[in-house]
């Protein structure tokens, strides 16, 4: 009898721990299926809004698919179109193509905690939760503040932005057009999107018409730039006044990578395009070295375009592929695999080669669950590239490295492109807009959303197999 009750308590006791577990699971699992579902949702009401009939400019509708790549491109702020913003959407449509940007690129959560701190609404742990996910933080501390920060900052870059760029751009369409197009490319920069409304100059030109303009180079870049940092930088930069000058790992992993790829991308880019009279070989010295920078910097999933990518030199595509491959850093308008995912696998394979497995960055420890989880995002994005190449190149018979950059740049969430995005057919479209949403809400988070499963503890230990690697 007493076995009988010890067994029961026993039961009862791990049946209870089953449960919490199962709880956990789902707790750890509604983010990000809130985030999936939410960047869904947004581009459903934006496609359903560009596809009304005086989004366009002739007045009739612009068909679902039309719609739908366009308002996936604008919410995982990608940028390629198989329409030119300008000469093709209306007012009304260019004004929900703006929204969805800047909805895609600070993250739905963010817009609905910042109108619920408008309203002077108390934020719920849930809603915390939901924030930390969206700017893939850890913890749930700060998240308010954190949010606060977020958007201080941005309407701070943003309108400095646009103010230089009205200015500038006052010059060639009046101060109205200027200081449009002025809060347009700022907000689109800074977010990483790409898109502009300069088809006045010629369909699908982007800043082809700014090559060597110092005002618009620059502060497209510099905007390109802070957004692709990540919103954690910042704060951690802002709040290193009062602590000593401090910077969290990762601020330092995130800013020596971004300069050291901007560094390379610039002297590579420069060599290899110096005597391309395509593409910056007429120019002078400042000057190639000025497009070289911004070819170096867009390429980080911003999008914009000075030079004519179907007229890069064979080793200027292949790096504007890993460039683009990479893209910016996490919790930041940017997409692609991410600068701190590169620099951990580096850090870990040059772990590996000096012989110890424990991965080590200034003083700090890489945990082993980090390493991996860097490896899974990096080996699922070189597989979802693989099969949107293949995929465009059997639809459509696009050459392999026509195909590569388009997928790469889907992914990526950078929207430069060789041309061929306005001849692909309808199934192609769709995969890469499967790809822009990907690249935005991220692999690892849509695979948690699909699985609704949390992390089991491994109850048997199976013996240690020994194969050979290399």
């Amino acid at each position: 009898m007493q076995s009988f009750k010890s067994k029961l308590k026993r039961f009862g006791r791990e049946h209870l721990k089953s449960i919490q577990r199962r709880n956990a699971a789902v707790r750890r699992a509604a983010p990000v299926r809130v985030m999936a579902v939410g960047f869904a949702a947004v581009i459903l009401i934006g496609t359903l809004l560009l596809m009304l009939p005086f989004a366009t400019r002739s007045g009739e509708s612009a068909g679902a698919v039309t719609a739908l790549f366009t308002a996936t491109s604008a919410t995982c702020v990608t940028g390629l179109v198989v329409e030119d913003t300008y000469l093709f959407w209306s007012p009304f449509g260019q004004a929900v193509i703006l929204c969805l940007i800047q909805t895609g690129g600070l993250g739905f959560m963010t817009i609905a905690i910042a109108l619920s701190l408008l309203l002077r609404r108390k934020i719920s742990l849930r809603e915390r939760r939901l924030v930390s996910t969206s700017l893939n933080m850890d913890g749930l501390s700060g998240m308010v503040r954190l949010v606060k920060r977020v958007l201080c900052g941005t309407l701070l870059f943003e309108g400095m932005g646009a103010l230089i760029l009205s200015v500038r751009f006052a010059r060639d369409y009046g101060i109205l057009g200027g200081i449009g197009r002025g809060i347009f490319h700022s907000v689109s920069a800074f977010c990483n999107a790409g898109f502009d409304i300069l088809g006045d100059q010629g369909a699908y030109i982007s800043l082809g018409g700014y090559t060597g303009d110092f005002a618009v180079t620059v502060t497209i870049s510099l905007l390109i730039i802070l957004g692709g940092l990540g919103f954690f930088v910042w704060s951690d930069i802002y709040s290193a006044r009062d602590n000593k000058g401090r910077l969290h790992t990762q601020s330092k992993i995130v800013l020596r990578s971004t300069a050291l790829l901007l560094l390379l991308g610039t002297v590579f880019f420069f060599i290899a395009e110096y005597e391309n009279p395509q593409t910056m070989g007429n120019q002078g010295f400042f000057g190639r070295l000025l497009s070289a920078f911004f070819q170096s910097t867009t390429t980080r999933t911003a999008g914009f375009a000075q030079l004519n990518q179907a007229y890069l030199t064979g080793a200027s595509k292949a790096m504007s592929v890993a460039l683009m491959f990479v893209g910016g850093s996490p919790g930041s308008t940017a997409g692609g695999v991410k600068t701190v995912t590169l620099a951990v696998l580096l850090m870990a394979a040059l772990s590996s080669l000096r012989g110890t497995y424990q991965t080590t960055v200034g003083g700090r420890s890489i945990s082993y669950k980090l390493v991996m989880d860097a490896l899974s995002v990096f080996l699922l994005g070189i597989c979802s590239v693989a099969v949107g190449t293949f995929l465009l190149s059997a639809f459509d018979g696009v050459t392999l490295s026509s195909a590569l950059f388009e997928c790469t740049s889907a992914f990526g969430t950078v929207g430069l492109t060789l041309g061929i995005t306005t001849e692909l057919s309808t199934p192609s479209l769709l995969v890469l807009a499967a790809l822009m949403y990907m690249g935005r809400v991220g692999i690892i988070t849509i695979g948690m959303a699909a699985m609704m499963r949390g992390k089991k503890d491994a109850k048997i230990k199976y013996p240690e197999a020994r194969v050979m690697i290399g």
